[in-house]
């Protein structure tokens, strides 16, 4: 059996062989049902999503009836988690974003008074595995009231919408609010991702390299690189990490307060940039898991221990 996650701009599949990670916007034209089909060696798939919100849907009824039937085009027995903490064989509204539930419902069993922060490409989220119960049927809404989804990650975030300034050649520069450049940009200029971790799409559709990432910075502040220099360039990236690491810490601080967890663990592909941080273990550093596709590699396990 695989496990799969269908996210909004990211496919991830977990095998016998580890993590596959595709990179598959659900906002366009999308090959998913093609790469599901890749894999159909596989004796059958459990499956999680989260990208039924793309707006390329109508709305969520119809992205979940999109990505079930893109899927059972392969594994016509595949098998869905939802919100319920349940498995499903059809489309029903229990299956949007219950990705993050599958994670939680795996990593509690084992550290019962634990949290998790799972930061990827878009998002963060931050559970407490002690208020399972209460996470059932928990809608990404609540969880944003909750303060168990924080909307940032480090690929696909507009640089402009956590950060408003830089200081720039001693002066406080305003951003612009265009989407010149993204988390991914800023990340990767300050080393925290490598160049296979940046697999989303640029902003201006060319390539991940140093220069064009911060050419793609500079822009932020409606100049040429060659205006402000890569210091500046980089001074734009801090001030980005600045605010989003400010953001993600104080929110699990205040779930760990809140709920008195004993240990925090990290996934996605901010784990190793944010363990330290939360003081918390990264998953793959620390205990092999997968982090980079850690509901895939959750479902997977549910699903082979469950009776379905």
């Amino acid at each position: 059996m695989i496990g799969i996650d269908v996210g909004g701009a990211n496919l991830k599949i977990v095998d016998e062989h580890g993590v596959h990670i595709h990179y598959c916007p659900l906002w366009k034209e999308s090959d998913l049902a093609q790469i599901v089909s890749t894999y159909a060696s596989a004796d059958n798939a459990a499956v999680v999503m989260s990208g039924e919100l793309a707006d390329g849907f109508f709305n969520k009824t119809e992205g979940i009836s999109f990505i079930v039937d893109a899927v059972r085009q392969t594994f016509p027995d595949a098998v869905f988690y939802g919100t319920d903490a349940k498995f499903h064989t059809q489309a029903c509204a229990e299956l949007a974003a219950a990705n993050w539930l599958a994670s939680v419902d795996l990593l509690r069993k084992t550290y019962p008074n634990g949290m998790m922060l799972d930061i990827g490409s878009t998002t963060a989220d931050i559970v407490p595995f002690s208020q399972f119960d209460k996470l059932i049927n928990m809608t990404d809404t609540l969880r944003l009231q909750a303060g168990y989804l924080v909307y940032t990650g480090m690929l696909r975030t507009p640089v402009a919408t956590l950060a408003n300034s830089a200081v720039i050649d001693g002066i406080k520069t305003p951003f612009s609010t265009e989407y010149f450049a993204c988390s991914g940009d800023a990340h990767f200029v300050l080393g925290h991702i490598g160049s296979d971790e940046y697999s989303s799409a640029t902003p201006d559709g060319k390539e991940v390299s140093r220069e064009a990432c911060l050419r793609r910075l500079a822009r932020t502040v409606c100049a040429d690189l060659e205006e402000i220099g890569e210091q500046g360039a980089v001074k734009i990236a801090e001030a980005f990490w600045t605010a989003q690491k400010n953001l993600v810490c104080s929110a699990v601080e205040k779930a760990a307060i809140e709920t008195g967890s004993d240990i925090i663990l990290v996934g996605g592909i901010g784990s190793p940039t944010f363990a330290p941080l939360v003081g918390g273990i990264d998953l793959t550093a620390t205990l092999g898991i997968p982090a980079d596709a850690l509901p895939a590699y959750a479902v997977r396990e549910i699903a082979g221990f469950s009776q379905i």
